[in-house]
């Protein structure tokens, strides 16, 4: 695609838009009407369009001329003078299948196969549905009007309220000055619950009528209080009547905070208050809470480029932990952002190439990519959680509430959230923040003393190759030895006499105490001896932190897995669900190490089994009425490291909760269905079961259950079952192109599937490219590739297929920084893997 120089913004500026659709499922056509009125800068002005059919243009009731530029996805328009104008644009569409724009969903009700239409206009697909300027800058109020092919018992959504119906044609009321990839709508046959929050805001949840009715209940609650909290917590009434959440059956994303009517991956917004896994609770709460932290960050206030997308992803994903611990204390949410979101941020962010958190981007596919969610997402709320320990809530609040008294209905860049937060608190955030926003990749702080003084430094951290370009971070370093400054801005520090601060402070020196910051730490032996001499007195988020550093400078070459396999008994034992969450993901990597089948797995094996028999012990297979939160978090763990290591007991009792259940595997207990069918197809498998599962996957509407299945089948030993699977890839009516993601990297993470999901992709990219290629979760089908090959012949095979298509837009980042993730991966095996399969040798005798 051409490169667009200037945002149609600067040339045609909207106030109003009236839009008329007119919309048939049965011939999955639409047409309509676009009444923009704005300020013409110049005479010749451009719209946004694409796929769209241009039957006419008028200006103030005249016709005027007009080409339409697909490449640039643009009317261009000649007007007789500047100044206001009315534009009207009649034009004609498809609907599509690709789950952007104006697009059906596909459910079926007693074996009866329904539609249910739903949008998805972010980041640049509103053009899609009607001509706009489609750029978050150009906001303006809508009036909606759609007309669709209706039939009794059918609903129909919005944005605002629906404020009357003539003629079949449903009037929305105007809307809040607003951006046009924030447009929703949604029709067909729905189930809704509502409620009312303190302040008379409207809270719905809407689902198809596929779900039993309690399937909302959670959501409306969670959906209730988090409005209720970000009113207070923001200082800033929600602004508009009503909020819905709307489940859509086919959705790319997890959801999507368009304004008053959010929608979601079924997965994500509804579940089985009788049978869910407290982990799946969390997970849904956390994207609700997400979606409606935008209502304020993003919608009220948006950014005025794409630029700084960071603006709106990541405090987005810093406020929906605020909000669920506030609302839920009891359930210790950060801990999920220890175990998820810092990690991710870490590994992503240490490759060489990585972008930045605000990134420069102008093509619509590029804006696309920016959408990394280790970077945008986590490393960006990473670093606002840093801000917020910074200058604490009470200035956070002050700040973002004068943030949105100045911003409201308007646009807003970095610089001025910085500047409201530094004046609630008399710090220069900006100044700070900028290293981490405007720079690549993070420090590795060196902790060593030298000639008896405790000496710091920071350098920058790779994992594989990289270029040090002699980066610098002002560091939090949240130390526990109060001689150490708050923030680190030099390359080096002195801190003082290691003894004698190691005496007045009577523990081991540690850096980054609760793991905030976004940095990790490499001891010299002194310090990591005192740690490691100590670290049963240490708090869980601490044993996370030096088992997750540990790794990642394993990763990096500066350190070894071999080193750290003899440390890993001294964590297993622990009752904390996210010391064994860190425990697990270095116990995991060690598999690369190991030839499938070969003795190194078999004593692999037997140190899982070490890792585990203990907890299993304690905690049984099945849950139990009345445990803590940790426990039941902790579970799966060790079950999945148990039937790893074929412990006799584990896949005994996997055996037999399947056979008491073999009549309603659905009702097996979430919290560890997806273990007992995994024994089960893995070791008792048959043709039969791979059928009644693969049938029972098309008929459920339990997304969670749809999950456990999709787990199950991948893991397969059977070729020909594999081989029957990767067959269904490309059947929609099994599985959904925005379920298939997880189908493929599971067949590809089997050793017994890989070859068969690496043969499928690369046949039939063009494919996947015309099924799933316009949005933005299309890259992350190589990032999956590149998180599991780590063998010399799949490097190569790996680049011989993908650099070819370095130049595709919005690809080109994901190719170069993957290619060098398995280099480094395959590097670190061939380099180490004879000391760590000794070192797991030593620990199994």
């Amino acid at each position: 695609m051409a490169e667009q120089l200037t945002h149609f913004y600067e040339k045609f500026q909207p106030s109003h838009y009236n839009i008329y659709l007119d919309i048939n499922r049965d011939t999955k056509e639409f047409s309509g009407t676009s009444t923009i009125t704005g300020d013409a800068m110049t005479t010749a002005i451009s719209i946004h369009q694409k796929f769209l059919n241009i039957e006419s243009v008028q200006a103030d009731g005249k016709a005027v001329s007009f080409n339409k530029d697909d490449d640039q996805e643009a009317i261009n328009i000649d007007l007789p003078t500047t100044g206001v104008v009315t534009l009207a644009i009649q034009f004609s569409a498809k609907l599509t299948d690709t789950m952007m724009g104006i697009y059906p969903s596909y459910y079926e009700v007693d074996g009866v196969k329904k539609q249910l239409i739903g949008t998805q206009f972010e980041t640049t697909a509103a053009r899609q549905a009607f001509p706009c300027v489609d750029e978050p800058e150009a906001k303006a109020t809508f009036d909606l009007a759609i007309k669709f092919d209706e039939h009794a018992g059918e609903t129909i959504i919005s944005n605002m309220p629906e404020v009357r119906t003539e003629n079949g044609v449903h009037y929305f009321d105007t809307t809040m000055r607003m951006s046009t990839y924030l447009i929703a709508f949604g029709f067909g046959e729905m189930q809704s619950k509502e409620t009312t929050t303190k302040s008379g805001v409207k809270v719905g949840v809407f689902a198809t009528k596929a779900h039993k009715a309690d399937e909302l209940d959670f959501a409306l609650d969670i959906a209730k209080r988090s409005i209720e909290f970000y009113e207070d917590f923001y200082q800033t009434p929600y602004p508009l009547p009503h909020s819905w959440q709307l489940a859509l059956p086919d959705f790319s994303a997890g959801a999507m905070e368009n304004w008053g009517l959010v929608t979601y991956r079924e997965a994500y917004l509804l579940l089985d208050p009788k049978n869910t896994s407290f982990e799946m609770k969390q997970l849904v709460a956390t994207v609700i809470a997400h979606e409606l932290a935008h209502q304020w960050f993003g919608d009220l206030v948006t950014m005025k480029w794409w630029d700084d997308l960071w603006l709106n992803e990541s405090f987005a994903n810093m406020m929906e932990y605020v909000a669920i611990d506030a609302i839920e204390p009891d359930w210790h949410i950060w801990e999920v952002f220890q175990t998820s979101e810092a990690p991710a941020a870490l590994q992503r962010d240490a490759t060489d190439g990585v972008q930045s958190v605000h990134v420069q981007v102008e093509n619509p596919a590029e804006i696309d990519s920016i959408f990394d969610s280790a970077i945008v997402y986590a490393k960006g709320a990473r670093m606002l959680v840093m801000a917020r320990a910074l200058v604490g809530d009470k200035a956070l609040r002050e700040g973002l509430k004068n943030y949105f008294a100045a911003h409201k209905f308007h646009n807003a860049t970095g610089a001025d959230l910085w500047s409201a937060l530094g004046d609630a608190s008399g710090m220069n955030v900006g100044a700070i923040m900028n290293s981490w926003l405007e720079q690549p990749g993070y420090p590795v702080v060196t902790a060593k003393v030298q000639n008896g003084q405790l000496t710091l430094s920071q350098q920058q951290f790779f994992i594989g190759d990289g270029k040090d370009v002699d980066r610098k971070w002002q560091i939090p370093l949240n130390s526990n030895y109060d001689a150490v400054p708050e923030i680190m801005a030099d390359k080096t520090l002195t801190v003082g006499d290691y003894q004698q601060l190691r005496q007045e402070n009577g523990k081991p020196f540690f850096l980054n105490v609760g793991n905030n910051s976004h940095f990790i730490i490499q001891y010299d032996e002194t310090s990591m001896a005192d740690i490691l001499d100590h670290v049963a007195d240490l708090d869980a988020i601490s044993q996370l932190q030096i088992l997750q550093d540990l790794r990642l400078l394993a990763d990096g070459r500066q350190n070894s897995y071999a080193n750290i396999v003899p440390l890993l008994p001294k964590f297993a034992d622990s009752h904390s669900n996210i010391v064994n969450a860190a425990m697990y993901r270095v116990a995991n990597n060690l598999k690369k190490f190991v030839t499938p089948k070969s003795n190194e797995e078999k004593a692999l094996k037997q140190f899982f089994d070490r890792l585990s028999a203990a907890q299993l012990d304690r905690l049984g297979f099945a849950p139990k009425a009345g445990e803590s939160n940790d426990d039941q978090l902790t579970r799966p763990y060790i079950l999945s490291a148990s039937l790893y290591a074929e412990n006799a007991d584990a896949m005994a009792a996997a055996h037999t909760l399947f056979k008491q259940n073999e009549g309603s595997l659905a009702g097996l207990s979430a919290d560890i269905r997806v273990f007992v069918l995994r024994n089960e197809v893995k070791n008792f498998g048959s043709q039969a079961l791979f059928d009644k599962l693969l049938a029972a996957y098309r008929q459920t509407a339990d997304a969670s259950y749809k999950q456990d299945i999709c787990a199950t089948l991948t893991s397969t030993t059977d070729p020909d079952l594999i081989a029957k699977l990767v067959g269904q890839f490309e059947n929609a009516d099994t599985i959904k192109p925005q379920d298939l993601r997880a189908w493929f990297r599971g067949v590809l993470a089997n050793d017994d599937g890989q070859q068969a999901a690496w043969d499928w992709i690369r046949k039939d990219w063009q494919w996947l490219e015309d099924t799933v290629g316009g949005d933005m979760e299309f890259a992350t089908y190589i990032t999956v590739i590149s998180g599991i090959f780590h063998t010399p012949q799949r490097l190569a095979e790996f680049k011989e297929f993908f650099e070819p298509k370095i130049p595709t837009p919005g690809l080109t980042r994901e190719i170069k920084m993957d290619i060098s993730v398995i280099d480094s991966r395959v590097q670190l095996v061939q380099a180490e893997k004879a000391d760590v399969n000794e070192a797991v040798s030593r620990a199994v005798k």
